[in-house]
């Protein structure tokens, strides 16, 4: 059971963590433009679309206001966390905090979502017409990858 509930809450972490790093960059100034795997595709996608200095300045900016936005919920969801990993095993103690991080993950999870689809709307506002549909083929493509990638790491059935 710990397990099941530590997961969302490492899965939140690790989504925050790549938003945290992409909005560090190697100097802490913004998106890291040269090593876009920590942003995932969207960040390589963005990359291959040579964007204008103004267009990467707004980027930075709304990934910078979002990371910022979110750390409260991240920080209580890991003071959570914490308590829960304290707590003793069937203790009240460990269950009001495996209740307590279920529903905090849940809601930061849902928060989470949330802002990025905020955030990739208002990112996909600052481009161009073709820019636009640069950005579509590239996420064809990448799709395109993940759906091999998957065929290919397909376990038969017994």
């Amino acid at each position: 059971m710990r397990k099941l509930i530590f997961l969302p809450a490492a899965v939140l972490a690790a989504a925050l963590l790549s938003t945290a790093v992409n909005a560090q960059g190697p100097g802490g100034d913004g998106p890291d433009w040269h090593h876009h795997h920590h942003g995932g595709a969207l960040m390589h996608e963005l990359h291959e679309l040579n964007l204008t200095d103004a267009q990467q300045t707004s980027i930075k900016a709304l990934v910078k206001t979002s990371h910022e936005q979110f750390k409260p919920q991240f920080e209580t969801l890991m003071s959570q966390h914490q308590a829960f990993e304290a707590a003793t095993p069937g203790s009240a103690a460990f269950q009001n905090a495996a209740s307590s991080l279920a529903t905090s993950a849940a809601a930061a999870a849902s928060a989470h979502v949330q802002a990025e689809a905020a955030l990739r709307t208002q990112i996909y506002a600052l481009l161009t017409d073709t820019q636009k549909t640069q950005m579509a083929t590239l996420q064809a493509q990448h799709q395109a990858k993940v759906a091999a990638w998957q065929a290919s790491h397909a376990q038969p059935a017994n």
